[in-house]
């Protein structure tokens, strides 16, 4: 066998080769468009220049506290431009980013702040009090910067010595920044929401993360200077790597420290929004608005959404009024949605019921992702391209996890089998096509037979009066579980529980049909997700 001369004298050396990070991007926007609009928050306006210079004056002030590779600097931010700003200085100085769930209980934050062994904590006062709470109850003592934003002022108590804005005020705009020595070094950390136990740290890597912005910007048809409403929560997967992703292509962030209908809709309309992410949630928030609270816009809005497959009644609405849907999947293991549905051309002939058919598949693999399938978990053979045989959603590529910090165990089960094992339940269509009919812990088993939640809850869904229906399992004696929905109506509605079953049972095989329908609000993340665990609970008292 002949050398390969393609290996000789053609090593790597730092003109051929830098390790990937989504930091470069904002210096280069910031130097190639200085005086670019790069964020908006209330009245203030940031511009690629200043946010540049910012970021790095937030790196400076951490390195003067002695942070750098290894550390953990821990952010309790709403949407607000330190929250962008920490996605660039933090790792700037080498250290990792915790983004914290705003809405967790002072134990959780505890537990992640000890799990981190946070270093440096940012926090707004907003939060002060379940932060406070949370810093008595942790065993670390990290140094605590306080945010006061001056365009919605909080009440909330400051809980360190020094405030955000002074605390940057001692860094140096010019400081000089380093590429990770390797791209695997991990940028940030992310929990898990644990419903069972304690909640698993997520690290992703600057390698992950540079790929995800080109595959986002991608995905969602970004030009150049896009304009971007964060309706989805920066915390949640570093808010799908956009915080990243909007500096490749010079983009605007529209902040937007709550998720309510008439900041939206003032946001669409004054600053031209052209793009958005988030769960249905956002979607229910926009088409339940007054007349008092939305505005008219003339453009169309690209309008990426994930989370569970919402209903074909909500999509169509949404549609109409204004907004252009792509559904996205994916998990905080894949940096957020890993996949989405690539529509095609012909569907847009499809008939209405066919194309929402279409529309509610989570697709293929992003452009950024090596691969994604259905296989039997046990043999991890793919599954018959049917569209009905189910299997578990696999992984693999480079915008998967390096792991869950200090969990070895638990990593090793995840990637078992050279795949990332998501506990998602799916079915491969002919055209290689995913898609979802449940979570592993989701499905209900009634009398030997599976029963998906997401299609009862479509079911439900389809009702006029329906806003909101989650479904899960109620044990029974004589048939193990059987499916129990929890349903949340419109205004003036007087729909029964006899109505929904019979609807249901018109929809449905019997044996699907819920036997149980608890008209209660529903109990939801800060992401929009359902927490079907506390719905279990109640359950059992039907």
């Amino acid at each position: 066998m002949a050398k390969n001369h393609y290996e000789t004298d053609l090593d790597r050396n730092p003109a051929n080769y830098q390790p990937l990070t989504p930091i470069t991007f904002l210096e280069r926007s910031a130097r190639i468009f200085p005086d670019r609009t790069a964020i908006i928050h209330g009245n203030a306006r940031t511009s690629y220049g200043e946010f540049y210079a910012r970021a790095r004056k937030l790196a400076s002030a951490l390195a003067q506290k002695g942070i750098g590779k290894g550390d953990t600097v821990s952010v309790m931010l709403s949407n607000t431009p330190p929250m962008l700003e920490a996605h660039y200085g933090v790792p700037m100085t080498g250290a990792v980013l915790h983004s914290m769930n705003t809405r967790l209980d002072a134990s959780v934050i505890a537990f992640q702040l000890d799990h981190a062994e946070t270093d440096i904590l940012i926090t707004d006062r907003e939060f002060s009090a379940t932060v406070k709470e949370a810093l008595s109850l942790a065993k670390v003592k990290p140094l605590v910067i306080d945010y006061d934003d001056l365009e919605f002022p909080q009440d909330g108590e400051m809980l360190g010595t020094q405030e955000y804005e002074a605390f940057i005020s001692g860094g140096d705009e010019n400081f000089a920044w380093e590429r990770p020595s390797d791209e695997w070094n991990a940028i940030s950390l992310n929990y898990t929401s644990g419903t069972t136990g304690n909640p698993k740290g997520v690290v992703y890597h600057h390698r992950g993360a540079a790929l995800m912005c080109y595959s986002n910007t991608i995905a969602a048809a970004m030009d150049r200077f896009p304009v971007y409403l964060w309706t989805l929560p920066m915390f949640h997967c570093n808010g799908w790597c956009y915080p990243w992703s909007l500096s490749m292509v010079a983009g605007v962030h529209v902040c937007l420290r709550w998720v309510r209908a008439k900041p939206i809709y003032e946001a669409i309309a004054d600053h031209k929004v052209t793009h958005l992410c988030g769960a249905p949630i956002v979607m229910s928030v926009l088409l339940q608005a007054g007349n008092d609270e939305k505005r008219d816009f003339s453009h169309r809005i690209a309008f990426a959404h994930a989370a569970a497959p919402p209903p074909q009644a909500v999509l169509v609405k949404t549609e109409q009024a204004g907004f252009d849907l792509t559904h996205l999947y994916g998990l905080t293991e894949t940096y957020g949605p890993a996949a989405l549905n690539e529509w095609k051309g012909e569907w847009d002939e499809l008939d209405a019921p066919e194309r929402m058919d279409k529309k509610m598949r989570q697709g293929v693999g992003a452009p950024a992702l090596e691969d994604m399938t259905v296989m039997d978990p046990d043999s991890m053979d793919v599954v018959t391209k049917d569209g009905e045989t189910m299997g578990e959603v696999m992984f693999r590529g480079n915008i998967l996890m390096k792991g869950y910090l200090k969990n070895r165990e638990a990593t090793e089960g995840a990637f078992a089998g050279g795949w990332f094992h998501s506990g998602d339940l799916g079915v491969l269509h002919d055209d290689d096509y995913i898609q979802i009919k449940d979570r592993s812990k989701d499905i209900i088993i009634s009398g030997g037979e599976n029963i998906s939640s997401i299609e009862v809850e479509d079911a439900l869904y389809k009702h006029p009066d329906v806003t909101a229906a989650a479904v899960v399992a109620k044990p029974d004696e004589k048939w193990g579980e059987t499916p129990c929905a929890f349903v949340e109506t419109g205004a003036g509605a007087e729909v029964s529980e006899a109505d929904l079953i019979a609807w249901c049972r018109k929809e449905l095989a019997n044996f699907k049909c819920p036997k149980n329908i608890v008209f209660a609000e529903l109990p939801k993340t800060s992401t929009g997700k359902i927490q079907k665990f506390k719905l279990r609970e109640m359950a059992k008292e039907v």
